[in-house]
């Protein structure tokens, strides 16, 4: 007989891991709650956030209107200004009872303007207006307006006006060179006016005046005219 060894088992239990220490459980745990407190600061600060510019965007529409209407207000006072001004312009130049009238309209945030003179209560066309000397003033004192809307740091202010007076009488010319004159001191603009009258019509009021010919030789002839009797004249 065959004696047979009895066969011995073992179970191996899974090892037990060591369990961190309580007072590196406890900082560990102090980390989690810290960071789970600015996480929460974090939160509630977006949502203050979030809550005002709901608010704002509730209000953009009545700010967006509020702001639409200053402006409009703004130009109307600015049109008054023009209309104002540049009646007073026709009537001492033409000597005629005449008042310039504008109505502005406003859409899509863009102003359009109609322009029309008015005499003794009758509506006249501009264009029409004293076979176009009221157009030759009109222009002269909207160029201007539209110049001091421009910024002086970024735009000289020069204006060169190339016949403005073609439709005026001499006798009325030397009056739109005053308002001319006068106008350019009070806004700081250098004005170059370009005119095919007699020189003599812009003695009182120019600061300088040139004019231009032709020599013998048809070349051009510039020369400079004396605004006093010790400034002698010069020819280029």
């Amino acid at each position: 007989m065959h004696d047979a060894a009895p066969h011995m088992h073992e179970s191996l239990a899974p090892a037990t891991p060591e369990l961190p220490a309580p007072a590196d459980a406890r900082r560990r745990l102090d980390r989690l709650i810290g960071k789970r407190e600015d996480r929460l600061a974090a939160s509630r600060r977006l949502a203050s956030r979030f809550h005002e510019l709901n608010g704002y965007l509730a209000t953009a529409d009545q700010v967006t209107d509020a702001l639409q209407q200053l402006s409009q207000q703004l130009f109307q006072q600015l049109l008054s200004v023009v209309q104002e001004k540049l009646s007073i312009a026709l009537q001492e130049i033409l000597e005629q009872p005449l008042q310039l009238r504008a109505q502005a309209d406003f859409k899509r945030q863009m102003a359009t303007v109609e322009f029309w003179i008015e005499r003794n209560g009758n509506q006249e066309d501009i264009l029409k207006g004293q076979g176009g000397s009221v157009a030759n003033v009109l222009s002269v004192g909207l160029r201007m307006f539209a110049l001091t809307t421009l910024d002086s740091t970024q735009h000289r202010r020069f204006l060169v006006l190339d016949e403005q007076d073609c439709w005026l009488r001499p006798d009325l010319v030397p009056r739109l060179v005053k308002i001319v004159h006068e106008a350019s001191q009070a806004l700081g603009f250098q004005v170059l006016m370009i005119s095919h009258h007699d020189v003599s019509l812009f003695e009182r009021y120019a600061d300088r005046i040139y004019q231009f010919g032709l020599n013998a030789e048809g070349e051009v002839q510039v020369r400079q005219l004396s605004l006093s009797a010790h400034e002698p004249d010069t020819e280029e």
